[in-house]
């Protein structure tokens, strides 16, 4: 699946509930499935900056493709980047770069988190664009 696809599929699973208490709901449940985050990335270098909550990204190159791992010690952002991991790891860096991330407004996210919140997705999204950047230029 492309990234599109992936961003579509999320779409319209969202898009099955009317209220957005269910979509918090759909959205913590996502952040419950998310694991295999080692003790050992809880590092301060993992550590997203503008983020209200505390959240870890670890990301390493395997096969020339980005994987992702991430954890939060919050349930809506451990969901919100969950979302990102299902949409972004196991890519090249290269597809990253070239990816726009829609879903996050298709879904109506955007306009249901509190302006922390929406600073800290920003910030998740410009850490793993970030790792991307630096897994090209080793890549050469």
């Amino acid at each position: 699946m492309t990234i599109n696809e992936i961003q579509e599929e999320i779409i319209e699973e969202f898009a099955a509930f009317d209220e957005w208490m269910d979509k918090y709901s759909y959205l913590i449940e996502i952040g419950n499935d998310l694991e295999g985050f080692k003790d050992e990335w809880r590092l301060e270098q993992n550590l997203i900056e503008g983020c209200q909550s505390k959240v870890w990204v670890h990301a390493e190159l395997q096969d020339d493709k980005i994987i992702y791992s991430a954890d939060s010690d919050a349930i809506i952002t451990k969901g919100i980047i969950a979302l990102l991991i299902r949409v972004l790891s196991g890519r090249t860096p290269d597809e990253i770069l070239n990816s726009e991330l829609n879903f996050v407004e298709e879904i109506g996210l955007k306009d249901h988190l509190s302006p922390t919140r929406s600073n800290g997705l920003l910030a998740m999204m410009k850490q793993m664009r970030l790792y991307a950047v630096a897994f090209k230029a080793k890549l050469g």
